[in-house]
């Protein structure tokens, strides 16, 4: 019964997981861009959120609401970024683009820090902390409405490329930069809904990540946003359904080292599958090896 409850716990933070690696795994399908910055997302989501919840709870709304202005700011605060910072670069090399990805995650952290301070802030709990009983096990609303509300978020964001005309552009981009230009296609607004969606895809990761850790400081998307991108990878960057797959196998094996070898070890062995993956199958278990002419 234990072992079922640890794999729970693998899919409620495994699920959270999956839906910030949607945001790189869409980036760098389109633009070939490893987001650094990303991360940042979920706490810039998270901040708003904290902020947010005095004046909901003045009119009588629940605390979860602070998801609607979180996703807001969050994709205003995407679309801003790729376009001052990403934009400029990007018939750049691609080492000068990591490069500003990277400044652009400090940027965010250490604006946080100045406007927030560096102590981490208790937030307000999000959903009801009574639990529900299943048989012999007792499982959190949390974990049960955070694991929901992924699947259908990454349902629904398969669903809107493959049957919306902005879903198939996005991938007539991604296929193929200078074609999709070539045939009409705006790919500076594509791009732009690309940043906005997976942006806002953080922010809804952000409220449901805190209503579980009720805590959050200004480098709290740092590490969730690289176990996040192992994800990514581990599932086939630039494929959604991997980053999916990814996130939840991520989830799981980090809460069963937690629960049967050792929490301290946990990051390591997240960090090892990277190490695993990229020597014995670097495209990811949906990925394709492609062979470059050089």
């Amino acid at each position: 019964m234990d072992f079922i409850k640890q794999l729970i716990n693998g899919l409620q933070i495994g699920s959270i997981y999956a839906l910030v690696s949607l945001g790189y795994t869409m980036v760098y399908g389109i633009v070939k861009l490893i987001n650094f910055a990303h991360g940042d997302i979920i706490m810039v989501g998270a901040y708003i959120a904290f902020i947010s919840v005095p004046v909901l709870s003045s009119m009588g709304l629940p605390v979860w609401l602070t998801v609607v202005p979180a996703i807001v700011f969050c994709a205003v605060t995407g679309i801003l970024i790729e376009k001052i910072a990403y934009r400029p670069m990007r018939n750049s090399a691609r080492i000068s683009s990591l490069i500003t990805a990277i400044g652009v995650s400090l940027l965010l952290q250490n604006a946080f820090m100045l406007i927030f301070s560096p102590n981490p802030r208790a937030f307000e709990t999000v959903f009801s902390t009574t639990p529900i009983q299943m048989g012999e096990l007792n499982i959190n609303i949390s974990t049960i409405i955070t694991i929901l509300v992924s699947i259908v978020l990454m349902v629904s964001l398969q669903l809107f490329i493959t049957k919306t005309k902005a879903g198939k552009g996005m991938v007539a981009v991604s296929e193929d930069f200078s074609a999709a230009q070539l045939v009409g296609i705006n790919v500076d607004n594509i791009i732009s809904m690309t940043f906005a969606i997976g942006s806002s895809l953080a922010a809804v990761a952000s409220i449901l990540y805190v209503s579980s850790y009720p805590q959050i400081t200004p480098t709290m998307g740092s590490m969730l946003g690289l176990k996040a991108f192992v994800a990514a990878v581990l599932g086939g960057i630039g494929i959604i359904p991997g980053a999916m797959i990814g996130g939840f196998i991520i989830g799981i094996v980090e809460a069963l080292t937690k629960a049967y070898i050792s929490t301290q070890l946990a990051d390591a062995v997240v960090f090892g599958i990277l190490v695993i993956v990229l020597l014995f199958k670097p495209a990811g278990i949906f990925g394709i090896n492609k062979k470059e002419k050089v």
